[in-house]
């Protein structure tokens, strides 16, 4: 896992390639958004949180049917770990749907009416299924409530095979690094994402991450070998829509 570290990372021509990519980009408000405190990828994530329970759910619904009726009854701890997290997850869910984001959130962290948050699922349930998905979504919470730090921490300890949910757990650590002003480690982990799962949805998706921050640190020939691996290989992906854009934009400073 990379440590957290001030880079320092202020490139001289910065402010000249912003300029130029607005003038030039019809999709220029990507790149402005990276230099905000709120950015595109954190308003990603809460944009598709629904989408994200969806997954979530299938893999606890997997994990459920995996150890089976007789399993819980042979692991009680399982049980009561995955009993505690109902109401956990219920707060979750409220902020994602809801107006008060930032208190939910923290419910779901610490708990509430009696039952466990996330952290001390993960703490007191550890190593069973159900803490290894309290890790997940303790990162997510930390993300949404701007604590990047607590995010890398619980999304590395969280580990899962599944083809979607597994690489979106590298990539918020993208995300987190993103708002932590270390574009190296999130450049790492974007293309770590886009690389460990192969599918139409989490690939493209890191693929175009990876180059926009590929860009913003001067790679340009290695964003635009990401932008050409959307355009040739996931045409209908939404990442797909302005990829021309990208890739001219990435030939050219590949040229300068």
């Amino acid at each position: 896992m990379a440590t957290y570290k001030k880079r320092g990372y202020k490139p001289t021509t910065k402010e000249e390639k912003e300029h130029d990519i607005v003038d030039h980009s019809t999709t220029a408000e990507v790149f402005n958004t990276l230099d905000e405190s709120a950015s595109k990828t954190e308003d990603w994530v809460i944009a598709n949180q629904k989408y994200i329970f969806v997954i979530i759910g299938v893999v606890a619904a997997v994990v459920l049917g995996y150890l089976g009726y007789n399993e819980f009854i042979a692991k009680p701890k399982q049980s009561e770990a995955m009993n505690e997290m109902f109401q956990a997850q219920k707060y979750f869910n409220q902020a994602v749907n809801g107006t008060e984001k930032d208190s939910l959130y923290t419910l779901a962290l610490n708990g509430g009416e009696g039952k466990l948050g996330m952290l001390d699922i993960a703490s007191e349930y550890s190593g069973t299924p159900a803490a290894n998905l309290a890790n997940y979504y303790a990162g997510m919470a930390y993300l949404n409530l701007k604590d990047y730090k607590n995010a890398v921490t619980y999304l590395s300890d969280f580990s899962s095979d599944d083809l979607v949910l597994a690489p979106m757990a590298k990539g918020s650590i993208g995300d987190a690094f993103v708002q932590l002003n270390q574009p190296e480690d999130a450049l790492d982990y974007y293309e770590q994402a886009a690389k460990m799962r192969k599918n139409d949805f989490t690939t493209p998706l890191y693929l175009y991450k990876a180059g926009v921050i590929a860009m913003e640190l001067g790679k340009a020939d290695k964003a635009l070998t990401y932008f050409n691996d959307i355009k040739e290989n996931y045409a209908s992906s939404t990442e797909a829509t302005n990829i021309d854009v990208f890739i001219g934009k990435a030939r050219v400073l590949a040229n300068k």
